[in-house]
């Protein structure tokens, strides 16, 4: 019997400031630009912020870090990896097949690019189509998601479906 051991983890991100190279013209790290200052009246009672505004303005770019940690998980070994890689391709039988399927694959990524492209340079098909497919999540969420006796009926039909693609059904 094997135990499942769960893991947490735990995303973080950290804003830096971003250092900008002196010879570099473009910065590494990307940021918004400075908006302007506020526009305030000259009265006497705004004096003390109008000493803040007449300071020189810094240039305040940050760069996000997002860091996640595993506390039961071992570092990952690329050369683990690439054997674990090259022992499933050495147990594959028919390699050509594998490879020809991959090749049509990325084809046809490329092919649909490519009409995607051509359908959204026609003027009015992009927000028509954009039309129909907010009309079809309308009615998904009418017919399947509103009531409960319905999101119970979806919930059969789906574990059907998985029984039928698993094949034990």
């Amino acid at each position: 019997m094997a135990t499942t051991a769960s893991t947490s983890m735990a995303a973080t991100a950290v804003f830096m400031p971003c250092r900008l190279p002196t010879s570099a013209v473009t910065p590494r790290c990307s940021a918004l630009p400075n908006l302007p200052p506020p526009r305030v009246s000259t009265t006497p009672s705004f004096s003390a912020s109008l000493k803040q505004i007449s300071e020189p303005r810094r240039i305040s770019l940050f760069q996000v870090k997002a860091s996640s940690s595993e506390e039961s998980s071992p570092p990952v070994d690329a050369g683990e990896i690439f054997s674990d890689l090259k022992e499933k391709w050495d147990a594959v039988e028919n390699k050509s097949t594998v490879i020809l399927y991959g090749g049509g694959a990325i084809v046809a990524v490329w092919l649909s690019s490519i009409v995607v492209g051509a359908v959204n340079s026609v003027p009015l098909l992009p927000k028509i189509l954009e039309l129909v497919g907010l009309g079809y999540t309308g009615w998904f969420v009418y017919r399947y998601l509103l009531f409960k006796q319905s999101r119970k009926e979806l919930a059969t039909d789906i574990e059907a479906l998985k029984k039928k693609i698993a094949g034990t059904e």
